[in-house]
């Protein structure tokens, strides 16, 4: 496939642009020429609309397909995952790439606890007495790719029989028990799906399983491994809560606190094809309705033969960050974010999101050629050792913690930015309405003549903006632990080539975005959203959205449980809606009025404070209980992540553990929890407002 690829990759994007990009590349020179003759010195886009509208246009025109492609395939050359060399390799392009546009440029370096494989093997025994041995290698596509691995899994060995757990969730172990299965002491067998896969390892301890494979279902690329890590929670386990400078506290590795947030059994991925190979060997019960067909769940009679070394270093790991000061308020932040590590070679995951951010890095520089400054200040931050769970980022929010509560406007994150086709978009509420605007502005990049909006609001979900509950991606830190408004677009999703040796530029050229047109309208977005919360002289949030999505969440909750008085988040709510409508009214009034004079621009300085603040108030000092890092009571996982809510994970969680106490227990501590909920609602309004009370 590597070999087919190159050849017809190089009659689309080679080393010296074909004559399409080289005419876009000298109309774009030509706009730029105009613009510099006829507004050498235009006035900043902050105090005239005219121009603002002027460098949004440009910025959207200077888009090239070609040069989004050309940085892809140099961040794919080579597999970098965090902590080698490789990944050095990519630091060092982006800080270049950087440097080169004549941005201002820093790093932020941290050690953390990393995991790498050093040894496996598996084999399966049949009961006819052969013995086969499992390749644990994508073969052809895995030169000098790390091996398939669990980080963070712990060395050990089994060999046992096999158990078919189908998705590994409770109902799934419970359906067993009525089959008569026990898996104590067996390896067993999961699908992906639903659960993440550290969660799925540690319902498999609980049941007594000795060690556990799990494999990703898919027609294409069945010879792929899906690595991925199974530690809980985010950030280096060896510094929790504070960041990971060199020189600074650290935990041993042998800490209770560390160990308790690695599984206690090995596991490891497993490849569709391997697993179907042994799966169709087993006996025992057929598999139950909603498994798949046809298939035995064991135990046995096959035996699987499974060893698993690994081991944990302190690495290094880099953040680097370019930055473009706001010229009447640069102590305010917009941040764009996007993690550059990755499991193999990472085409799509994460290096589509980083050739957009270095794309939109290059269109700022143009504006800025042209004289733009934004109002506030951006940063454009590349995050390292993400795949770890999450580590550069959340090391780099907790050393700015303070900071990032007073300044921070908003955290637009872009991880996997090209999957497939389909927009997708997560956000948390006060954001909804700008998403929409912006997306109304952009080219769909499958439909000739139609926008992004118009081709999501045809799709069978419409323009549907999912929250930002789940720990899968950068944005975690910044919501659930600072507070922080935010955003996380993709193009596409559940790609077949996830976290395997096949997440090429070749996958890419070939099945994800063979002419780039996707990149181009995801880079259009995140950077047009950028423009707006950097330069818009009020702050575009609107919290009726937010209002409204709580009072969705309240009727949900009135359905779970009719013996729960909802009284005080109905009167919380009714009191963030009166305080966002007031504020939408204030703004009206304010965009209206000339924005020279003082007055004028301390108000407007007054209630962008409170509509950037607001969102701090649903954080809650105490956490959630026993996962105190969490602190967002609105959005943030449940313990249960088999829970219908993914909102509210305080009262998410409190239904789960009061399934085993009293009637009036339980009423009791979901009750309190409900209280809890309430109150960050009501902060959040009086934030708002401005007063004290």
């Amino acid at each position: 496939m590597a070999e087919a690829y190159y050849s017809k990759a190089s009659t689309i994007f080679t080393s010296k642009p074909p004559p399409v990009f080289t005419f876009l590349l000298l109309l774009v020179l030509c706009i730029l020429g105009f613009y510099t003759l006829h507004y050498p010195h235009p006035a900043p886009s902050l105090s005239n609309p005219e121009a603002a509208l002027r460098y949004r246009q440009i910025f959207l025109s200077s888009a090239t397909n070609g040069t989004l492609a050309s940085y892809l395939r140099a961040l794919t050359q080579h597999p970098h995952i965090a902590g080698t060399k490789a990944s050095l390799d990519t630091v060092n392009y982006v800080l270049s790439k950087f440097m080169d546009l004549d941005l201002e440029t820093r790093t932020a370096n941290y050690t953390a606890l990393l995991s790498y494989p050093v040894y496996s093997s598996l084999s399966a025994h049949f009961s006819n007495g052969t013995v086969v041995d499992i390749p644990l290698a994508e073969l052809a596509e895995s030169a000098n790719v790390v091996r398939p691995y669990h980080a963070y899994s712990p060395s050990g060995s089994a060999h046992a029989k096999v158990v078919f757990v189908n998705h590994g969730t409770d109902k799934d172990y419970r359906a067993l028990g009525k089959l008569g299965v026990n898996v104590s002491g067996c390896v067993v067998i999961a699908r992906r799906g639903g659960l993440p896969r550290g969660v799925m390892v540690r319902k498999a301890e609980t049941q007594g399983a000795s060690a556990v494979l799990l494999y990703t279902e898919g027609d294409m690329f069945k010879k792929g491994f899906e690595r991925g890590t199974v530690m809980s929670g985010v950030g280096d386990p060896l510094s929790p809560g504070w960041a990971g400078v060199d020189g600074g506290e650290r935990l041993h590795s042998e800490d209770s606190e560390v160990l308790k947030r690695f599984p206690r059994i090995p596991s490891m991925p497993l490849s569709a094809e391997a697993a179907e190979f042994i799966l169709g060997s087993l006996g025992g019960a057929q598999s139950p309705p909603g498994w798949p067909t046809g298939v035995g769940v064991g135990p046995g009679p096959t035996m699987l033969n499974f060893t698993y070394q690994g081991e944990k270093r302190v690495e290094n790991i880099h953040n680097v960050f370019a930055v473009i000061r706001g010229l009447e308020e640069p102590d305010r932040y917009v941040l764009l974010g996007n993690h550059r590590d990755a499991w193999t070679y990472g085409a799509v995951d994460p290096n589509s999101g980083t050739a957009a951010l270095l794309d939109i890095a290059r269109r700022y520089a143009l504006l800025m050629h042209l004289g733009w400054r934004p109002r506030r200040t951006i940063f454009l931050c590349s995050w390292d050792a993400e795949e770890f769970g999450m580590i550069g980022s959340t090391e780099w929010v907790e050393q700015n913690l303070v900071n990032l509560g007073s300044k921070a406007v908003a955290y637009l994150n872009v991880d996997c930015a090209v999957q497939g086709p389909g927009f997708f978009v997560g956000a948390t509420p006060q954001l909804d309405n700008l998403l929409l605007e912006v997306t109304k502005k952009v080219k769909d990049p499958d439909s000739e003549g139609a926008t992004v909006y118009e081709k999501w609001a045809a799709s069978n979900a419409g323009t549907s903006i999912q929250r930002l509950s789940g720990v899968d991606s950068d944005f975690a830190p910044f919501v659930q632990h600072a507070g922080v408004p935010s955003v996380d677009i993709y193009y596409g999703r559940d790609f077949p080539v996830y976290h395997t040796a096949f997440d090429s530029y070749s996958w890419m050229t070939n099945y994800g975005d063979p002419l780039f047109q996707r990149h181009v309208a995801v880079a259009g977005i995140w950077g047009l959203l950028a423009l707006h919360l950097a330069d818009d002289s009020i702050i575009p949030f609107n919290y009726v959205s937010y209002a409204n999505q709580l009072q969705a969440y309240k009727g949900v909750l009135s359905k779970l449980d009719g013996s729960v008085s909802l009284y005080p988040l109905t009167r919380s709510i009714q009191e963030l809606d009166s305080a966002a409508k007031e504020a939408e009214d204030e703004a009206k009034i304010l965009r209206q009025q000339e924005t020279t004079g003082d007055s004028v621009v301390l108000k407007k300085r007054a209630l962008n404070d409170r509509l950037m603040l607001a969102e701090r108030g649903f954080l809650d000092a105490d956490g959630l209980q026993g996962r105190q890092w969490f602190k967002h009571l609105i959005y943030g996982p449940p313990s249960d992540y088999e829970s219908k809510l993914v909102f509210f994970p305080g009262v998410a969680d409190a239904i789960s553990r009061s399934s085993r106490m009293s009637r009036k227990e339980r009423q009791a501590a979901i009750e309190h929890e409900i209280w809890r909920a309430a109150r960050a609602i009501e902060r959040a309004a009086k934030a708002l407002r401005g007063d004290l009370s």
